[in-house]
Parts: C-alpha cells; sequence; structure tokens
C-alpha cells in the first residue's frame, strides 16, 4: 500500500521539544545561542554551536549521549510502526540536522521505518566535530515563512513529480503531512485535494493554517497529543485504503461486465 506517503516533520511532532534547543540548553549554552540567533540564520548559529559545544571538551559521543534522552511524544512511536505495518511509504522533512534526526529514530526504534530523511546535512570533520550545513544553501526565494537554508514545499512539490513521473496524473500517491511550525505551512500549500494534512493544535502551522484556510486544498485534522495523532492517523490510514479497495473492487465487476457483454 504505498500509495499513501506520511510525511512528518521531526521537531514537536515526532520528539516533544526542538532538538537544537534541547542540546544547547543540555550543554549549558543557552547564553551563547541567545546572542547568536538575532545575527544570523538559524542553521549557521548551529553550526557555530556545535564548534563552542565541542570547544568547551565535549565529543561526539556526549552529543549522543544527550540526544539518546531526547523525550519522544508519547504515543507517536506506536503511530509511526503502525503506519509502517499497514505498508505507507513514510518520510522525515525536517530543519534539524541528519545527525539528531537518526540518532533519536535509531534510539527509539522507527529509523528503518522511514524510506527517506530530508533534513540538514551535518558531517563530522576531520578535527571529530559536528558540522552543520543548510539543505538549501540559503537559495530558494521563497516567499512563505520558510526559514531561509530550508523551503520544505520545495522537497513535497520534488516528491509530487517523482510520484507524478511514476504513476501518471491519475494514480498519484496520497500524502498525509504532520507538522506543528511554521515551517510546514508552506507545504500545506502544496497538497492536492487528495491529501490530508495533520497541523499540531495551537502551534505555528495550526495558526497560519487557521488565517488562511482558503489557500489549503488538503483535508485538515488537527491534533493535540501523540495519542490523538495516533488515532487521527491510523483512521484517515483506513479511510483511504476502504476507498482504494472499493474502487479496485468496482475497476475489477466493470471489466468482468464488459468481458461478459463482449461475448
Amino acid at each position: 500500500m504505498a500509495e499513501i506517503v506520511v510525511i512528518f516533520d521531526f521537531d514537536k511532532t515526532i520528539i516533544d521539544l526542538d532538538s537544537d534547543n534541547w542540546v544547547v540548553d543540555e550543554f549549558g549554552a543557552s547564553d551563547m545561542f541567545d546572542q547568536l540567533v538575532p545575527t544570523m540564520p538559524w542553521n549557521t548559529v548551529m553550526d557555530t554551536m556545535m564548534k563552542e559545544i565541542h570547544a568547551r571538551g565535549k565529543t561526539m559521543q556526549d552529543i549522543e549521549q544527550v540526544l539518546k534522552r531526547t523525550p519522544v511524544i508519547p504515543g507517536v512511536v506506536p503511530a509511526i510502526k503502525a503506519a509502517h505495518a499497514l505498508g505507507c511509504d513514510l518520510k522525515i522533512v525536517s530543519d534539524a540536522n541528519l545527525f539528531f534526526v537518526e540518532t533519536i529514530l535509531e534510539h527509539s526504534g522507527i529509523k528503518d521505518c522511514f524510506s527517506e530523511i530530508n533534513t540538514n546535512p551535518s558531517y563530522v570533520d576531520d578535527k571529530g566535530k559536528l558540522r552543520i550545513r543548510p539543505y538549501h544553501d540559503f537559495d530558494h526565494k521563497c516567499n512563505n515563512p520558510c526559514p531561509p537554508n530550508m523551503c520544505k514545499g520545495l522537497v513535497i512539490e520534488r516528491m509530487q513529480a517523482a510520484s507524478l513521473a511514476m504513476e501518471g496524473n491519475n494514480n498519484m500517491k496520497r500524502m498525509i503531512y504532520l507538522g506543528d511550525g511554521a515551517g510546514d505551512f508552506c507545504p500545506s500549500l502544496m497538497l492536492k485535494e487528495q491529501d490530508f494534512v495533520m497541523p499540531r493544535k495551537d502551534f505555528p502551522m495550526w495558526k497560519l493554517m487557521n488565517e488562511n484556510r482558503q489557500l489549503i486544498k488538503a483535508k485538515i485534522h488537527g491534533w493535540t497529543d501523540g495519542e490523538e495523532l495516533q488515532h487521527i492517523l491510523l483512521r484517515i490510514i483506513e479511510a483511504i485504503t476502504t476507498i482504494e479497495e472499493k474502487q479496485i473492487l468496482s475497476a475489477v465487476d466493470h471489466s468482468k461486465f464488459q468481458t461478459i457483454y463482449s461475448h
């Protein structure tokens, strides 16, 4: 049933906070972080903060241990496992970074549930320090409230184009997008009438969508906590699957009728 693509944001959608803030706070570097945020893009701030954290003697292993303590939203891991078990194609679109995302997903036992992780690249340099780079190199030119280093709407458009090339216009994969932040508003604008969007209630994405309902083509289902997320997500998957099964049965019956009629 890979006709359903479920796309998750990461911070405050899978985990219950911002992973960048979590790491900075856990290493007691919040004062420097707060001073830097007004002066440069967030992505550049995090690369600078990694240099500072390493300069204080912290290693990659120390960062990994902090990430493994990250609180995950209760109910989200079972929801992800259930959607994967039902045959959905799960993907991440996040403005965090690859090392943070992969470490937390792996520790939570759900990394293998995802076929694709779209996030800011990160790597360990020759001095053993974590470096973070922008996903879109500050050049995406989007007019929506996207950060300069990543337009999630462009990522969704790429997925849609790939689906169109493979499946054709009449069989494009249905998408379910889950998010919370202002950067998740842009991808919600790219979704089609056949798609679903699940904003976290009372978060920036929810507010932007309520202010711009006329721009949203997809069906909107808000959620508050992991239990509600799991319930709504699995109900949507069930509804899509039921509709598709009915369409397949209808097509089979129609084919049988044509065969009988032709004889």
